[in-house]
């Protein structure tokens, strides 16, 4: 095969399902083997500017055959924890004064490198989550945006430090925003690439230096990105890396030089960080968290079927459903339920599920044995209350039996009231719910504790703008093949939770989150 030069190559996104990819198909065919020829090497951690191993070594298992090893990773010990964070303390005080400037110059270095890399990022993206193809390149391009990103409104925003209006003729004032101290950066396994890189890029571009800790399910992306920013420039100590589980993540937020915490994950865990570290110390502290969602999507009367059931297919059970926008519940009007039930059934029954490392995949397996599990549960659940569970299946073949595979389950018949139209469950489940009157059904979709994304399906500007104004969740689609409730893009889409499904008021991927890694100060200077 000849070499293809990759920037001539269409770019990934959520929303470009009708490119032509084979060019994207062709790298990834060399990359991907390549990729998993590496398999099983030892990674270490990296506190200030070093390798360190100091810590129980675990084995990271390959979802789609996991009697192959990903890797052997290290969950950093409680001293190796204080190690990291002492480093960014340290490290802290120069890389505040090094400026915007030099921060945003290093930062686009990284944007460079990864986009470099992209390829083998994606493919180790493929190989640890169990992504399909365009899900694991376009996260990445999704990445490499988001640094370009904040680069530029931190460039736009002259480091957001601004003028004031005088009193006196002498008298000079500021407002300036000025950067925590050390921040936690916790990321799920889900979004290895994209979410690591967006809460650590942010830290780090405000001022402030980073311990980063990824799911123990993606340490093969946290060491990638690592060596990115290294190789970017970012200094000793300015960027940690500390792999592990629930015990490196609880010594590094109970860590006393912790300043601040930026979390993507449950529910429970965020909650629990806003207890514990953001107001159990002296002072509060900030706890950037973004906490799931059960997100509903309407389909009107008028809706055009086949762009609802594109939408629906595409994200409640793209990667499996394991995102915390996927489409979990859907409200179909009364007068057409039957036929979008029967087309929605067969459309996912024609999803090919496998090794993603096929072109054709659309699902790999469940991340592991406990999504399984609770995958099963929820099927057997809706059984039991009477509903029809149309797919379902924990698959078993020679193709399937080395993973986790489930058949996606479209649920219809449910009670109302039933716990799995209000759950999160982070898995290929959609429960079927529907509706005679519009704002009855938002009513019952925002009667839960999230309020993450939402879509509707609509060709009646009426029924549009009374979704857009009582729709309780902080990202909302209409009419989206692409996507029912996912998709959202840096600079494009921002990406912010209502109610339980985050801490803050600002979302990612726009103009007010980076702001947030940073406090206020007022400055009033008197001359001559």
């Amino acid at each position: 095969m000849s070499e293809i030069d990759i920037r001539t190559l269409p770019r990934v996104t959520y929303s470009n399902i009708n490119e032509d990819f084979s060019g994207v198909h062709a790298v990834l065919d060399r990359i991907i083997p390549e990729v998993r020829a590496t398999l099983g090497r030892e990674h270490p951690n990296f506190i200030d500017g070093a390798d360190n191993t100091d810590g129980a070594s675990y084995d990271a298992a390959y979802p789609v055959d996991r009697s192959v090893k990903l890797g052997t990773f290290y969950a950093a010990s409680q001293e190796a924890v204080a190690r990291a964070v002492e480093a960014a303390c340290k490290a802290y005080p120069s890389w505040r004064k090094a400026g915007w400037q030099q921060r945003v110059a290093i930062a686009r270095r990284a944007a460079d490198i990864v986009e470099a890399r992209k390829f083998e990022i994606a493919a180790a993206c493929l190989l640890e989550v169990g992504k399909s193809r365009m899900e694991a390149i376009g996260e990445v391009e999704e990445a490499i945006d988001i640094i370009r990103f904040y680069s530029a409104e931190m460039e736009t925003n002259k480091g957001f430090d601004r003028p004031l209006q005088q009193a006196q003729e002498r008298e000079t004032t500021l407002d300036v925003l000025r950067p925590y101290g050390v921040f936690a950066v916790i990321a799920p396994f889900n979004f290895p690439v994209a979410l690591s890189i967006g809460m650590s890029i942010c830290a780090l571009l405000a001022g402030n230096t980073v311990v980063f800790k990824p799911s123990p399910m993606a340490g093969l992306t946290g060491r990638l990105i690592t060596d990115c920013f290294v190789e970017a420039g970012f200094p000793a100590g300015v960027f940690n890396l500390v792999n592990g589980g629930n015990e490196t993540g609880a010594a590094l937020a109970g860590h006393p030089g912790i300043d601040g915490i930026a979390f993507t994950g449950s529910h429970s865990v965020g909650m629990m960080l806003q207890r514990t570290f953001g107001s159990g110390g002296a002072h509060a502290r900030p706890v950037l968290a973004e906490m799931g969602g059960k997100n509903p999507t309407y389909v009107a009367a008028s809706a055009d079927l086949d762009t609802a059931v594109s939408g629906m297919v595409r994200s409640a059970f793209g990667l499996q459903g394991q995102k915390c926008s996927a489409g979990s519940v859907v409200f179909v009007h009364d007068s057409i339920a039957k036929p979008f039930v029967e087309r929605l059934a067969e459309a996912a029954a024609k999803l090919k599920i496998g090794d993603p490392y096929q072109q054709d995949v659309f699902m790999g397996p469940v991340i592991n044995e406990a999504a399984r599990d609770r995958f099963v549960a929820a099927v057997e659940a809706a059984k039991t209350a009477g509903a029809t569970v149309h797919g379902g299946a924990v698959l078993d073949s020679e193709v399937h039996n080395k993973g986790f595979f489930v058949q996606p389950a479209i649920v219809t018949g449910l009670p109302d009231n039933h716990a799995l139209h209000h759950d999160e469950l982070f898995l290929p489940f959609l429960t079927v719910r529907t509706f005679s009157d519009l704002n009855d059904a938002i009513e019952r979709g925002n009667a839960v504790q999230y309020g993450l994304t939402a879509g509707i399906y609509t060709k009646d500007d009426a029924e549009l703008e009374q979704f857009l104004d009582t729709a309780e969740a902080g990202v909302l689609y209409a009419n989206r093949a692409s996507g029912a409730t996912t998709g959202a893009w840096p600079g494009i889409q921002t990406f912010c939770g209502w109610k339980g499904s985050g801490t803050g008021s600002k979302g990612g991927l726009g103009s007010w989150y980076l702001p947030q890694f940073m406090r206020e100060q007022s400055r009033t200077i008197m001359r001559g």
